[in-house]
């Protein structure tokens, strides 16, 4: 349950027969502890519960990235967020379903960074509630989740550097975006955020 810095990165990493995997109690992680640590495990089919509350930087950083048999994703309680806490965390699981609930509201820069990019069996996103955005934070979050109908209503009025860039791209079922952003969005905020989504909506 004490963590240190990066004592589980890559562990399992390419273990391409591992089914299951062992139980993480740690509820108090460290910074890159749990970082690839079962990328590519394309027969892991759930994961294990992740109760931590708190983050450091890079502690989920692409945890299950390419597992293509993952299903199921555990729950996530952590209320504030770290640098890139969750980067990459369930890219290119393409059998994910549904999206845990992300009930933090205090971000970091990065913390969403392509978490579920290339999930392309994703049919719905989580709820995102945080009012204050930071730099690059949903920044490729969906990107090319083909399966994704519908997306969460963003409620932060103001946007700051990548934010929303590529957040969306080519989600091509998608079709109804409510962003309540008054700042005028740009190249350096939302650039491709929706290229590629649904023709007419």
């Amino acid at each position: 349950t004490t963590m240190e810095k990066g004592c589980y990165s890559q562990m399992f990493s390419g273990c391409t027969a591992l089914k299951s995997a062992p139980e993480l109690p740690a509820e108090a992680l460290a910074t890159n502890c749990y970082r690839y640590m079962f990328r590519g495990c394309s027969a892991l089919t759930s994961a294990p519960e992740l109760p931590a509350t708190t983050m450091e930087q890079g502690c989920y950083f692409g945890m299950f990235s390419e597992c293509t048999g993952l299903t199921s994703a555990p729950e996530l309680p952590a209320k504030e967020l770290a640098y890139n806490c969750y980067g990459k965390m369930f890219k290119g699981c393409s059998a994910l379903a549904s999206a845990p609930e992300l009930p933090a509201t205090k971000m970091e820069a990065y913390c969403y960074n392509s978490m579920f990019a290339n999930c392309t069996g994703l049919t719905s996103a989580p709820e995102l509630t945080a009012k204050r955005l930071e730099s690059n934070c949903y920044q490729h979050m969906f990107e090319v989740c083909t399966s994704l109908s519908s997306a969460p209503e963003l409620p932060a009025t103001e946007l700051v550097s990548n934010c929303y860039q590529l957040m969306f791209k080519d989600c091509s079922k998608l079709r109804y975006v409510k962003a309540l952003f008054t700042t005028s969005p740009s190249e350096e905020t939302t650039k491709d955020w929706l290229s590629g989504v649904a023709a007419s909506g």
